[in-house]
């Protein structure tokens, strides 16, 4: 498994709790980045949201592509995806700006494709926000000229949405053929770009047994359009480690606790601007991306066994959330990631006797 967070860029994740002591400035993304390297993290996600949607419009937020940049300037190994919204951007800047952020990284930047959902956003800062079919569209027309850009010495495309004439981009990224593009979607639309456009799939929250739904469904999708294997499936999980289980769960209650905030002002387009396979109440939407429905909630022994069930319905990569960031990113490092190895290894080791004996 390959460790992943998301980078705290809007002051925590608990939409009902006002200060998790995770203050949305550069320096302390700086300081968790710079430790998860440190602490064997994986990866980082950037969002990119304009608009604060955990602690409401009016409270501070950090733009993902300029620190994504500055953090692949002060990192060595961790890899850096940045989100990036068609709406919002043109696809041949974009692609230089991928492949000029590849280069500062030495080849750890990847790109989070979101087709969008928030309609007040995209009014307020000139987006595009279209019908949910039609945002797809151009999301494949928009993959279409980066990849273009990355790959060609001089490229050409005139499309529905985007017109690139004899445009060249040098240097190319690191990356070849490309950075990693992941991308998520629960619609039959969304799910057909992706197979088709993308490198990886991830999810938001699910259970186990949704996840190995979904896994199985997108790996027979990505062998039927004829395409190599998915480098990579991820699910978004919110972490509540605790010595014991009372513990984990009283902080649950804590968290869900739902109160009247302008952190759930995002909450009516995401669930109706979007085509969602699970319906998502407002306790879950408590913690972004369904993040409480893993269920990654108890002691460092629960937690690392709902890992290895994961892994087993075939995820590689999880996306996690922690508050407050740092102290509980660290709690996760000691107290799980060891356990899951432990355990993994007496799994095997318990298969192969089994397999001696018979």
């Amino acid at each position: 498994m390959n460790y992943g967070f998301w980078l705290p860029i809007f002051g925590g994740w608990l939409r009902n709790v006002d200060n998790e002591q995770m203050p949305p400035t550069f320096d302390y993304a700086k300081e968790v980045l710079q430790s998860a390297e440190q602490w064997g993290f994986d990866t980082t996600l950037i969002a990119e949201l304009y608009l604060n949607d955990i602690k409401g419009v009016e409270h501070d937020s950090l733009e993902a592509w300029s620190t994504a940049a500055a953090l692949a300037a002060v990192t060595e190994k961790i890899e850096i995806m940045a989100a990036v919204r068609p709406g919002f951007h043109n696809p041949a800047v974009t692609a230089k700006m991928a492949a000029n952020i590849d280069h500062i990284s030495n080849g750890r930047f990847t790109l989070n494709v979101v087709s969008a959902w928030w309609e007040e956003e995209a009014r307020q800062y000139g987006g595009i926000f279209t019908a949910h079919d039609e945002r797809y569209d151009r999301t494949k027309e928009f993959l279409d000229v980066m990849k273009g850009m990355w790959s060609e010495d001089t490229f050409t495309y005139d499309g529905k949405y985007y017109t690139v004439k004899n445009a060249h981009l040098q240097p190319k990224p690191v990356q070849r053929p490309n950075p990693i593009l992941y991308a998520g979607g629960e619609s039959e639309r969304g799910k057909d770009t992706i197979v088709h456009s993308c490198d990886a799939y991830v999810m938001h929250g699910g259970t186990v047994e949704e996840i190995e739904v979904k896994v199985a469904d997108m790996k027979n999708r990505r062998k039927q359009a004829g395409k190599s294997p998915f480098q990579s499936f991820g699910m978004a999980a919110y972490v509540i480690c605790r010595d014991t289980e009372e513990e984990a769960l009283e902080e649950w209650k804590r968290i869900t606790d739902v109160k009247d905030t302008s952190g759930y002002v995002g909450y009516k387009d995401f669930v109706s601007k979007s085509q969602l396979e699970q319906q998502v109440k407002l306790n879950d939407y408590s913690v972004s991306n369904r993040g409480l429905r893993p269920n990654l909630i108890g002691t460092p022994s629960q937690i690392a066994d709902q890992i290895l069930n994961y892994e087993q319905a075939g995820l590689d990569l999880l996306l996690l959330q922690f508050s407050p960031q740092l102290a509980e990113m660290k709690r996760f490092s000691e107290d799980v990631m060891p356990l899951v190895e432990e355990k993994r290894n007496k799994r095997i080791h318990d298969k192969e006797k089994e397999g001696k004996v018979l």
